[in-house]
């Protein structure tokens, strides 16, 4: 049995930018987790390799020689692993937890307010198997 992860400060972010639309919308906010653990699949807090006095947010893709490859979950945004490469694990602050997505200006109707609290609040998860599993059976559905 491995040493129990040590409890780990909370802190506050907001999200700026399309990088990591869909998971994550500009003006967002993050509750993060600062030294917790990241795995592949696990969105994270780091500072920009190149300018390190900018803080960003991406997907930990995987474990590479000289750090992580970090990506946004949009495609066409750039900015991530694409462009500076690997980020060295010093630079990995926090893993996100969850968000809060504010309600939008001028949200008055009942029916509108309803569902902004049924989804403002959501854990944000790993890239699981359970979601590589899905793109899996859906590219060999497109593929015949």
């Amino acid at each position: 049995m491995s040493e129990p992860e040590r409890a780990a400060p909370f802190g506050l972010a907001e999200v700026t930018g399309p990088s990591m639309y869909p998971t994550l919308r500009h003006g967002d906010r993050l509750l993060v987790q600062y030294g917790a653990r990241v795995r592949p699949g696990d969105v994270a807090v780091l500072r920009h390799p190149l300018q390190q006095d900018l803080l960003i947010v991406k997907r930990v893709a995987e474990r590479r020689d000289g750090g992580w490859w970090v990506l946004g979950d949009n495609p066409g945004a750039e900015g991530d692993s694409r462009v500076f490469g690997t980020v060295p694990p010093e630079l990995l602050l926090a893993r996100v937890r969850a968000r809060y997505r504010p309600p939008e200006p001028g949200q008055r109707s009942r029916r509108a307010t309803l569902r902004w609290l049924l989804s403002a609040v959501r854990p944000v998860r790993s890239a699981g198997s359970a979601l590589s599993a899905l793109f899996s059976v859906s590219r060999r559905l497109r593929a015949r």
